[in-house]
């Protein structure tokens, strides 16, 4: 591949529309459905460092540029270590994560390929022995308010650009 096509790949073109300026009202929908989630989840007793852990795996999970810089750097304030941030993507093969995380996990990965058929039994098996209905929704519902928004960043080309100097 050339590294014009590459260019190309990384960056948005001018025909490139940002879908939440384009169609605000349906983007504040989304946001509203996110805020109404997040709430879902605390209520549910779910930790805001696994709502930001199931953010950050289904981003990884999709590509979304855009949304792990949004998540990762929600999960720092929220006081996850790097150090377990850095595993995340390999969360399966380390000591790192509780068995409610790795429930929410293995959910959030289920939820974001849901044709999986098996691997949704095994991630839902594996919940049930760690998480209660509310937990278990809640979770879910996490994982597909981010998967959409996901969509509209990736589709949309939503750039992370660097802080400005202090």
């Amino acid at each position: 591949m050339t590294e014009t096509a590459r260019t190309a790949e990384a960056h948005p073109t001018k025909d490139r529309i940002y879908l939440d300026k384009q169609s605000p009202a349906a983007y504040r929908a989304l946001v509203k459905t996110a805020d109404t989630v997040r709430a879902t989840a605390a209520e549910a007793g779910l930790d805001r460092i696994l709502v930001e852990l199931v953010n950050l795996r289904v981003s990884q999970l999709n590509g979304c540029a855009s949304c792990l810089d949004v998540h990762t750097r929600a999960a720092l304030r929220a006081g996850e270590a790097a150090r377990r941030l850095g595993v995340l993507a390999a969360w399966r093969d380390t000591d790192l994560f509780t068995a409610p995380e790795r429930a929410a996990l293995g959910l959030a990965e289920a939820t974001t390929h849901p044709a999986d058929a098996l691997a949704q039994e095994r991630a839902y098996a594996q919940a049930r022995e760690v998480l209660d209905d509310d937990e278990i929704s809640a979770v879910i519902w996490v994982a597909i308010t981010i998967n959409a928004f996901n969509r509209v960043s990736i589709l949309s080309k939503h750039p992370v650009r660097d802080a400005p100097a202090r």
